[in-house]
């Protein structure tokens, strides 16, 4: 399950302005590399949406199937908010819901019949 808990406006490469949904994954235990100490976090990903803000307001707090992952991508420069540091990275997160992958995996398009 995800949980959706705030939303962003986005502009296009054109410069169209849409709103994107900030879904927040299951909290996980990861192992600090630096300290050896375990610490929680969570995933989040920024989903695009065709909805408006009133709508996207309205939507924060509700929790949907699926669930955020790390996928690799092609390198790219991210700066933290917080300390001001650019960093690279080869991995963004995406939100995946199986079952609506399962379901486009498997259909079969229909033949025309005259």
């Amino acid at each position: 399950m995800v949980k959706i808990v705030e939303f962003k406006q986005r502009k296009t490469e054109e410069g169209k302005t849409f709103n994107a949904l900030i879904v927040l994954g299951g909290i996980e235990p990861v192992k600090s590399k630096t300290t050896g100490n375990t610490y929680f976090t969570a995933k989040m990903a920024s989903v695009p949406s065709t909805f408006s803000d009133e709508m996207c307001s309205s939507m924060i707090g509700m929790e949907l199937e699926g669930d955020v992952k790390r996928v690799e991508c092609d390198p790219f420069e991210f700066t933290i908010k917080e300390t001001g540091e650019t960093i690279e990275r080869s991995h963004r997160y995406v939100y995946v819901n199986e079952a609506l992958e399962l379901v486009e995996d498997n259909v079969v398009e229909a033949e025309e019949v005259f």
